[in-house]
């Protein structure tokens, strides 16, 4: 895939949530939430400011993040989803 986002925005890959409770119970896909968890597999060169200056990304592709359960837009390329969001739609990045 190769694909740029434009200013501020991310493409996130979403994780694959379990498919099983803790106590072992499967639980069909109709009944799983959406994940909040991805890794950024693109990123914008960052948001324009008002005095003309561009803003860069504090995220960089590879991270893994945390995102609002309604945030962005899904969008299918190349047959795999992915969710385009704005960087501020991110509430985190997870640390080693």
């Amino acid at each position: 895939m190769k694909i740029r986002p434009l200013h501020d925005r991310v493409v996130v890959k979403r994780w694959e949530e379990e498919r099983t409770s803790p106590g072992g119970i499967v639980i069909p896909d109709s009944a799983k939430e959406k994940p909040i968890k991805g890794e950024v597999v693109a990123v914008g060169l960052g948001k324009p400011l008002d005095n003309g200056d561009v803003r860069a990304p504090s995220v960089k592709v590879g991270d893994k993040v945390l995102f609002g359960k309604y945030a962005g837009n899904e969008v299918k390329i190349d047959g795999t989803e992915y969710l385009m969001l704005r960087e501020d739609d991110i509430m985190g990045v997870f640390v080693a």
